[in-house]
């Protein structure tokens, strides 16, 4: 994922990635039916960039990793901790027969 800068008239938009902008993107269970989400910014001017850009919303994140985006329990930017977090609801629960990824990883 990447966000683009706003240019002044008459000069290039810089494209950014995501993990060059984040301090941390990680992923976490959230109970045995969900998987909670965390992108972390460094700075203020980082986090409202992606926020501005929209290249975090639920229609992106359920696109990029190809599930309804009904799956997305909650998505929240959260000003205060330069965050944006959401979480899905796994396919199946943690630990069951079938589950490839026990550790929200």
């Amino acid at each position: 994922m990447s966000a683009q800068a706003a240019a002044a008239p008459g000069q290039a938009t810089a494209t950014r990635r995501l993990a060059d902008l984040a301090k941390t993107i990680r992923s976490k269970n959230a109970g045995v039916d969900r998987i909670t989400f965390d992108i972390i910014f460094e700075d203020r001017d980082s986090y409202e960039l992606v926020k501005r850009s929209k290249v975090l919303t639920r229609e992106t994140v359920s696109k990029l990793y190809g599930f309804d985006p009904a799956r997305i329990t909650d998505f929240v930017e959260y000003d205060p901790a330069l965050a944006i977090k959401f979480t899905i609801l796994r396919q199946k629960p943690s630990g069951s027969a079938g589950d490839a990824d026990i550790f929200g990883a």
